[in-house]
């Protein structure tokens, strides 16, 4: 793989509508992933912490990620992902650190953990991603 698909990649992510409002950021190699979100009080749910959804985008992209960083003509899915919560957090930033765990031209499975500033684990997630139609192109944003 090349550093000028994972930079593409990066630029796909960082410009996406759901990245701007998460403030999130994200760096990428050969079959891993880190995304960084910082923890805002808007994502609480009513006991004070971060709700499960920022878990899961943050464990999901990092995942996802990793494994597109494998696949350099199209776009890859989702097509399940499983999480287990394992601390609160309500401060600072989730990081998830996604790697490939099965490389596979059908399906490709990533695992990834997510992190708070302390280093303590606040969740982890696998998932199966596959690839779409869907063609990498600057319509998309990767360029």
């Amino acid at each position: 793989m090349h550093d000028s698909h994972y930079a593409k990649l990066e630029r796909m992510y960082l410009d996406s509508p759901m990245s701007e409002d998460y403030d999130a950021d994200i760096s990428i190699g050969e079959g891993e992933a880190e995304v960084r979100l910082p923890v805002k009080e808007k994502q609480f749910h009513a006991a004070g912490a971060v709700h499960g959804s920022v878990y899961f985008k943050a464990l999901d992209d990092a995942a996802f990620f990793a494994a597109n960083s494998l696949v350099e003509d199209v776009f890859v899915l989702t097509t399940n992902f499983n999480i287990h919560l394992t601390r609160p957090v309500s401060e600072g930033t989730v990081r998830a650190e996604g790697r490939v765990v099965n490389d596979h031209p059908r399906q490709r499975i990533a695992e990834a953990v997510a992190y708070d500033d302390d280093g303590n684990q606040l969740a982890r997630g696998s998932g199966t991603f596959v690839e779409s139609s869907v063609e990498l192109t600057p319509d998309i944003g990767y360029e």
